[in-house]
């Protein structure tokens, strides 16, 4: 997709304390624990980590990695270990800090409550990176099963906030930003999935109906100035994962996303992941890709990092240790 960075590029940005803070862990699935579970059966390699891949569509992408997931994700004990492998990855990165979300939909289909998927998670935590547990979930999951489990979870412990999942074309339900407020009065962070495959009329929402200030992608609200703006005016942060963007094909490539415009707009935005599973990507791969792709420099990928410390949640004295 790009040609490749020079080695003290790579040292710089290998070097450099980042976070994560878009990352399902669903789609995170190390690979190596699915050869180990089934090595006949995943024996070879995914095509979809090619640097050139690009998904026909959502829901191709959607059902391949259900379908893989649903083949691991089973017990809290298979969320521990998958997580462990993620973030010794993180570490091996010299990411410091992650934000995860795991699907209220393994709830309904598995049957594990919810606050044992939170603590499987969290337990895997290594010394070094810090991890924020969210539980996401669709625009349609408020049925009889799953809704009591939403009115509740605000109180989990070890939750940190909710965030809204999945397909941009059903529409906001009205239980969603009560649900919102009501995360936010017990002290939960609210993140949404808007602006990806949706309008820049879905950021809007996003932020003006659910009061969200996270938002998950953002990218077609350079469709609309005046989204923009208000993203800016709102103090909103766009967790953005551009190799995704690209393989996704809501971007055409990587030279066409507009993260750089947003960067010189002053819209905070932050880099991650997404669904490595998926797209074969690391969040080191992300730097290079906008130092390749975008000409960030080095001061402006040391920004990006630093926006990521920046809302973090943590309190005031957890140091940012930008000291590459």
């Amino acid at each position: 997709m790009h040609a490749p960075i020079d080695s003290a590029t790579a040292d710089f940005i290998h070097r450099l304390p980042k976070t994560e803070t878009h990352l399902h862990i669903e789609g995170a699935l190390p690979y190596q624990l699915l050869q180990q579970l089934d090595p006949d059966k995943f024996q070879h390699s995914q095509p979809c980590w090619k640097p050139d891949f690009k998904w026909k569509c959502f829901e191709d992408f959607e059902s391949h990695l259900i379908e893989h997931a649903m083949h691991w994700f089973t017990t809290p004990e298979r969320y521990h270990e998958a997580a462990k492998v993620i973030f010794a990855g993180h570490l091996a990165q010299n990411v410091r800090y992650v934000e995860t979300s795991f699907h209220a939909g393994m709830i309904e289909f598995l049957g594990i409550p919810g606050p044992e998927i939170v603590n499987a998670i969290r337990s895997a935590a290594p010394a070094g990176l810090e991890v924020r547990v969210f539980m996401g979930m669709a625009r349609n999951c408020y049925n009889p099963t799953l809704a009591p489990v939403l009115e509740d979870c605000v109180t989990w412990e070890g939750l940190s906030g909710l965030d809204l999942h999945g397909v941009e074309y059903l529409p906001l339900e009205l239980w969603t930003a009560k649900l919102w407020e009501k995360a936010r009065s017990h002290g939960l962070e609210t993140k949404a999935h808007a602006g990806e495959f949706g309008p820049a009329a879905h950021v809007r929402e996003a932020i003006e109906v659910l009061g969200s200030k996270r938002i998950q992608h953002g990218i077609r609200a350079i469709e609309d100035d005046a989204v923009v703006q208000l993203a800016i005016d709102a103090g909103a942060t766009f967790d953005v994962c551009p190799i995704s963007n690209v393989k996704l094909d809501v971007v055409d490539s990587l030279e066409q996303h507009p993260i750089r415009q947003f960067f010189e707009r002053g819209l905070r935005c932050t880099i991650s992941t997404d669904d490595p599973f998926s797209f074969g990507n690391t969040v080191e791969d992300e730097y290079a890709a906008l130092s390749a792709g975008l000409a960030f420099s080095n001061d402006e990928l040391k920004q990006l990092a630093k926006n990521g410390f920046e809302v973090a949640l943590v309190d005031a004295s957890y140091p940012c240790q930008m000291d590459c």
